[in-house]
């Protein structure tokens, strides 16, 4: 790319696409009105975006019901479930508590956005509230919301995410075990771990 063809102020940037349509304004608020509330209750799945000194991370959550539970309009909270232990999200917050969020309903094309500031929480009646078959998060992220506002479906009825035939349609898609073994320099069976791979998610769940 050329820099006569690349985009570098938002003058240009402003030019080139238009005034933002006035609903797309008007629907970003400050707080969670019932409606908003309820989407988010009904999402299973979100993915976090938060920034620190070694860089960017955007990360997924996932829980059986609604992976956040709104304590207010201004407040939700999610755990910190056991994961691979690299903390990317959990350090950034500690350097900088601007957070993102992106919520999810299956079968449903609107996705919802919050923004907002994260703190993490070891508070025992946190971490009990959010205990799953007898086992704990290390801690909670609290979330204070700052703006908030639905997604068009547009994105996702281009993908076909929902679509019941859209696993069939899927290209090539290498497995846990086989990316590991590409970025491995020590012997590593890919084969063992994919075989293994359902235990371990069961016996680690949580």
């Amino acid at each position: 790319m050329t820099s006569d063809n690349a985009i570098t102020d938002r003058t240009q940037l402003d030019a080139l696409y238009g005034d933002a349509s006035p609903r797309s304004i008007t629907k970003e608020i400050n707080s969670l009105n019932s409606q908003y509330q309820s989407f988010i209750e009904a999402s299973p799945f979100m993915a976090v975006a938060t920034v620190g000194m070694e860089g960017l991370d955007c990360s997924p959550r996932g829980e059986q019901r609604s992976v956040v539970t709104v304590v207010d309009q201004n407040t939700i909270r999610f755990a910190d479930r056991k994961g691979n232990n690299r903390l990317d999200t959990l350090r950034n917050i500690v350097e900088d508590d601007r957070i993102a969020l992106l919520f999810l309903v299956p079968g449903i094309g609107e996705t919802m956005r919050v923004n907002g500031r994260a703190t993490i929480s070891v508070s025992p009646e946190l971490i009990e509230a959010f205990t799953v078959d007898g086992k704990s998060p290390k801690t909670v992220v609290e979330v204070k919301v700052e703006r908030v506002y639905f997604q068009c479906s547009k994105a996702l009825v281009r993908s076909g995410i929902w679509d019941s035939d859209a696993t069939q349609s899927s290209g090539y898609v290498p497995s846990a075990g086989e990316m590991l073994a590409a970025t491995s320099t020590d012997s590593f069976d890919a084969v063992e771990y994919d075989r293994m791979l359902e235990q371990r998610y069961t016996d680690e769940l949580w």
